[in-house]
């Protein structure tokens, strides 16, 4: 079942998300959904925040070869326990700032450790798109968009943006 996206601003992005405790069959649901919602969107990662669930949830799928088989992946508390020092800079976007863009500067290669949707824990090395997608969907976990890593004038012009987009929405 695909699920709203929320836009920025709205103070649930802001809120820092509580671990998972307990897999249950609502929350592998609510992941099936969120995939379903990213697929749909088109996006290559979203946090559970963004569908208004403050749990530690994101699903992440990099894969945008065309014939290429998707590799989606479900991850409940993920965290990155190591990081390299060299560093990529890409143009971010985010489902929750539509059609708005920045440069946002990151470790180049991540390692992530996470519980699947099975409760078996994961780790796996991830560099370039995968390191980035996965930091910034983390990121979102902790209340962060990746205009908090622009400068203050841009980061305004994307929020006044965002609201007027949202006052049109609500006019429709």
């Amino acid at each position: 079942m695909k699920r709203p996206i929320l836009i920025h601003p709205d103070p649930r992005l802001k809120q820092v998300a509580k671990p998972v405790a307990d897999l249950s069959d609502d929350l592998r649901a609510l992941a099936d959904d969120m995939l379903e919602t990213m697929y749909d969107a088109p996006g290559i990662g979203l946090a559970a925040p963004q569908v208004g669930i403050l749990d530690r949830l994101i699903v992440i799928d990099c894969v945008k070869g065309e014939g290429e088989a998707p590799r989606p992946l479900i991850m409940f508390n993920p965290e990155v326990i190591a990081r390299s020092d060299a560093v990529n800079t890409y143009e971010e976007g985010c489902l929750s700032i539509p059609e708005q863009y920045g440069e946002v500067t990151r470790p180049a290669e991540v390692t992530v450790r996470w519980i699947d949707r099975n409760g078996a824990e994961q780790s796996e090395d991830m560099a370039g798109l995968w390191a980035t997608c996965v930091q910034h969907e983390i990121d979102h976990l902790e209340g962060k968009l990746f205009i908090d890593y622009l400068g203050p004038m841009k980061r305004q012009l994307i929020t006044r943006k965002m609201q007027k987009l949202k006052r049109e929405m609500a006019r429709d």
